[in-house]
């Protein structure tokens, strides 16, 4: 899975904005924290859950289960709206 091209992704100042294109289906603005960035910038390239959930680990000091339990409910948001390519 990846970070679809119908969507742009924007961070600063540990805020995250992905922005859909005119092509994407998905109306809006999705906002975001730095774990929702992080996330976001891993999915540029191609990568599975379970390679998301091992680099959140090396970047965050949380037990393994809450990174889990976190990056699922991401990926099942940004599933939602049409921002990941399976």
């Amino acid at each position: 899975m990846k970070l679809s091209k119908d969507f742009i992704l924007h961070i600063a100042d540990g805020e995250t904005v992905l922005v859909p294109t005119g092509k994407a289906k998905f109306s809006g603005v999705v906002r975001g924290n730095k774990t929702l960035g992080a996330v976001l910038e891993l999915l540029r390239d191609e990568t599975s859950e379970k390679k998301l959930v091992a680099a959140m680990k090396a970047r965050f000091d949380a037990p393994e289960e809450i990174i889990s339990r976190d990056v699922k409910k991401a990926l099942g948001e940004l599933r939602k709206n049409g921002a990941i390519e399976e």
